[in-house]
């Protein structure tokens, strides 16, 4: 009866003992998150309620398991299968731990800080810090686990020994691999590039997505994803919209006759962008730059607060006022001009060739009479 009830009594007191701290635990931290509302650290913790019921039920069936005395020929084998669960599970509590920790920072510094500039460059390090956490609990704890293996640990010496060896190889092997890592690192505390920022690479518009310690995405207008080494941006230039102030200043050409009313178009974009929600209200201004035998180039200036804002000022400037001329003003449109030539100053048509351009002129008048 003895060993029935032994068996029974240990396994089913530390389930049940763990199920009760847990249980405990978990109604600690929602009080202590309704309290505190102003920071999620504890509701984010309550994230790590599994792992933490897996270590505290690991650890005490490791702890208890040879009073219990259950399948003692296999001893071993269960040890082991205990302690590698209570590494992983420990591996895994100590991530969520961290991850709840550097959130909970993070909306904290973002709550303080107003400026976008500075919240996009935190939370990419933030993103890229956590990577390189993860990264190396997951290869501590696979090492921890391989060493409760005694064939792993006879190994180690021999290993140890190669390892100048090995590590020279697998640096000449995986060299672009660790560009790529350095890159990343480099990206994210030299402030080149933020999640969120609006960047222009090899001639695609498109916003930053994901920042990896090896690779980087971006969503490009059209939802397409461009994905990248971060190599390619500490080694090639590319532009960064959202460096600085995101402010933009936005140009629109026309071409337009000679004849068109520049002093009412320079009217009509003020009146256009007082009725755009997406001008800023800093800045406007419509110029002659150029001149051609046809027609002539008028350049319209817009400002908005940020780049999705100044595509859509731009786009809403061109679209009214080719409205506007066409409407109001369809002389101004770009044409091709197929009238008679208008005679020079002092012409008085007695020579041959004044005679001859005479003629010409006449009869183009009363062909178009």
């Amino acid at each position: 009866m003895e060993n029935v009830l032994r068996p029974v009594m240990v396994v089913g007191g530390t389930v049940g003992l763990t199920l009760l701290i847990g249980w405990g635990t978990d109604v600690l931290l929602r009080k202590a998150n309704a309290r505190h509302p102003e920071t999620p650290l504890w509701g984010l913790l309550r994230r790590g309620r599994i792992p933490y019921q897996l270590v505290l039920c690991a650890a005490l069936l490791r702890g208890s398991y040879d009073q219990a005395k259950v399948l003692q020929a296999h001893q071993v084998g269960i040890g082991r299968t205990l302690t590698l669960v209570l590494i992983g599970s420990a591996a895994w509590l100590v991530i969520r731990i961290a991850g709840a920790i550097v959130e909970t920072t993070y909306s904290r510094y973002a709550r303080a800080h107003h400026d976008p500039a500075r919240v996009r460059r935190v939370r990419t390090q933030v993103t890229l810090i956590m990577r390189v956490v993860y990264a190396t609990v997951g290869v501590v704890a696979a090492g921890a686990m391989l060493l409760t293996f005694p064939a792993m640990r006879t190994a180690g010496a021999s290993l140890l020994a190669s390892a100048g060896i090995l590590g020279i190889v697998a640096g000449v092997a995986a060299q672009s691999t660790l560009s790529n890592l350095f890159a990343g690192l480099q990206i994210a505390f030299g402030d080149m590039v933020r999640l969120g920022d609006t960047v222009v690479v090899d001639g695609e518009w498109g916003t930053v997505e994901e920042i990896t310690l090896t690779f980087l995405t971006v969503r490009t207008w059209d939802e397409r994803r461009i994905t990248m080494p971060v190599s390619y941006f500490t080694s090639k230039p590319f532009e960064n919209w959202s460096r600085g102030s995101a402010q933009m200043t936005g140009i629109v050409y026309f071409h337009v006759d000679h004849t068109a009313p520049v002093d009412a178009m320079r009217e009509k974009l003020r009146d256009i962008l007082r009725h755009c929600p997406a001008w800023d209200g800093r800045a406007y201004g419509l110029q002659v730059t150029d001149s051609t035998p046809n027609t002539m180039q008028v350049r319209a200036l817009v400002t908005a607060k940020d780049a999705d804002d100044i595509w859509t000022a731009r786009v809403t400037v061109r679209e009214e006022l080719i409205r506007w001329l066409a409407e109001e003003h369809p002389y101004a449109l770009p044409r091709v001009n197929t009238a008679g030539a208008i005679p020079p100053p002092g012409w008085n048509g007695h020579s041959s060739r004044d005679g001859q351009f005479h003629k010409a002129y006449e009869h183009q008048r009363a062909g178009r009479g």
